[in-house]
């Protein structure tokens, strides 16, 4: 049940993020709508790799083979949601960086007036 309940949050996440980049017109509001699809993405990676009664994925010693292999939780979307927030913050300060070069030529963040403005 709970992984249901996390799969329709990240499904709710995607939708705001995509309505947000497609229909707002502030550039803040549309990274910010960015930044909803990134979570979204990591959320179900994480759902993906629960495992009911899981266990740490690290083998200590006197845990038997079998039962780890069993009970480990899987490292793998573990990993790969760590590379992604790392990405998504390098990618979110460079779009942000470049809303401010927007902001200080053109004096404002509207998307419609920056492709409209003839200065």
């Amino acid at each position: 049940m709970m992984q249901v309940m996390s799969f329709l949050t990240a499904a709710a996440l995607l939708i705001i993020g995509l309505w947000a980049v497609v229909y707002k017109d502030n550039l803040i509001k549309k990274v910010m709508g960015l930044t909803f699809i990134t979570d979204a993405v990591n959320l179900t990676l994480i759902t993906m790799g629960y495992n009911e009664g899981g266990i740490v994925p690290i083998r200590l010693p006197g845990t038997e083979l079998v039962v780890f292999s069993e009970k480990a939780a899987f490292a793998l979307p573990q990993a790969l949601v760590l590379t992604n927030i790392v990405i998504g913050v390098a990618t979110i300060s460079l779009i942000l960086g470049l809303c401010i070069k927007i902001h200080n030529e053109k004096k404002t963040l509207s998307s419609r007036r920056i492709w409209t403005d003839e200065r």
